[in-house]
């Protein structure tokens, strides 16, 4: 009986054995961890564009012989959330990069876990200079850090100054504007910046405040604004305040036009979601159905028909973002993240948003050719325009219904 056992008792060990040695690294899935506020839309289209890169990478044989797997947790809106979805993706799920962000503050949370556990992190939505002023002022413990969209807040800020002097002051004649701004980690730097510049070009600004996100009534916010005389106010925004915020301007018939930045409006069912009261409201954009690039198109026509909607500004950099992390895959001819490091500052990719390239900080680069604003505006049926800048607008300005001329 010994003898028949034995062989039967060794044969089970040498199998369990077999099956215990763990996977070979160039076995596994390539793991794309992303942290974002999944409950909003810029979250879900985060995730969508991510999913969309990855199963097109797939079709292809994946990246350096590996399929790429999508892992997620919801950071929310609250740093608590958002360091908590970086460890579990970091820790819990060991991901080989980290994709996504929304919230600056909450971003800025997140980055010594996300340094401690030596991870690529591709920014996509959140827009504060200090998250990649880390890299400059800490190079060894925040090299993995980079922005692929958007472009900074002073960037955009640079921009609105380009909007208000080339499209306000220049094409429509405003002498006098206001400006209004959330009060958030990331616009603080925004209003007082804007004010100091747009005085310096010769223009009146009577009023430039933050308010809260939490901000319910407006009314005396408009009040102040029409009793300064302004002929347009500059806003930036990008939370809940939004719907109500449109709403009300538009039920009170504040003969004020408003634009700027305004990050639900970028939303493609915004017009709708507030019963068309967002007319004549102009916001920044990074990628619509204009001929950017040669991508621009042909990608948006993609997302549409895979979808069935159209997509916000955080879908196309959460798309690129897989496809520039997967070029430095493939030059680097590995996931560890130095020599991926070294290959994504070398990063030259045209995408639907323009030209990717990093600065020194890990900075998306923008000016001609590469990443830019574009300014949108709601017109009528929800129809939107590209009104600024110059060369790339697709139709003209409109003022608020109540204040257009007879």
């Amino acid at each position: 009986m010994l003898k028949t056992i034995a062989p039967v008792v060794a044969g089970s060990a040498l199998i369990a054995a077999a099956l215990a040695v763990p996977a070979r690294a160039e076995d596994k899935p390539i793991l794309l961890g992303i942290n974002t506020a999944l409950q909003l839309q810029v979250g879900r289209d985060t995730l969508d564009g991510v999913r969309m890169a990855v199963e097109e990478i797939n079709a292809k044989g994946g990246l350096i012989g590996r399929k790429l797997e999508v892992v997620t947790a919801d950071e929310g809106e609250s740093p608590k959330e958002g360091v908590a979805a970086v460890n579990k993706l970091t820790g819990d799920n060991n991901v080989n990069v980290l994709i996504g962000g929304y919230d600056s503050g909450v971003t800025l949370a997140e980055l010594p876990h996300i340094s401690r556990a030596q991870t690529i992190f591709l920014g996509t939505g959140s827009a504060s200079p200090a998250i990649q002023q880390k890299v400059k002022d800490d190079y060894a413990n925040y090299k993995y850090l980079f922005r692929v969209n958007p472009i900074n807040s002073a960037k955009q800020a640079a921009s609105l100054m380009d909007f208000i002097k080339g499209k306000l002051k220049g094409d429509l004649g405003y002498s006098k504007i206001s400006i209004l701004g959330e009060n958030a980690k990331w616009v603080q730097d925004m209003v007082p910046y804007l004010k100091r510049n747009a005085t310096e070009a010769g223009l009146e600004v009577p009023f430039a405040e933050f308010f809260d996100p939490q901000t319910a009534d407006f009314s005396p916010i408009f009040a102040k604004v029409k009793d300064s005389g302004s002929q347009y106010l500059l806003i930036i925004l990008s939370h809940a305040a939004s719907d109500v915020f449109v709403k009300q301007w538009y039920d009170a018939k504040v003969p004020v036009p408003i634009g700027g930045i305004d990050v639900k409006s970028q939303d493609a069912d915004f017009f709708k979601r507030v019963g068309g009261k967002a007319i004549s409201e102009v916001t920044t954009n990074f990628v619509l159905r204009q001929p950017i690039t040669e991508k621009s198109i042909p990608w948006w026509d993609a997302f549409v028909k895979k979808y069935n909607r159209a997509p916000v500004y955080s879908a196309a950099g959460a798309y690129d973002a897989v496809y520039v992390y997967a070029d430095a895959v493939t030059r680097a001819k590995t996931t560890d993240a130095d020599p991926v490091i070294k290959e994504l500052e070398k990063t030259d990719y045209v995408s639907p948003r323009g030209r990717v390239k990093f600065d020194a900080l890990h900075e998306v680069q923008d000016g001609p050719g590469n990443v830019n604003v574009i300014y949108v505006q709601w017109q009528n049926d929800g129809d939107r325009a590209v009104v600024w800048p110059k060369e790339v607008a697709s139709g003209k300005m409109i003022d608020p219904p109540w204040m257009m001329k007879n």
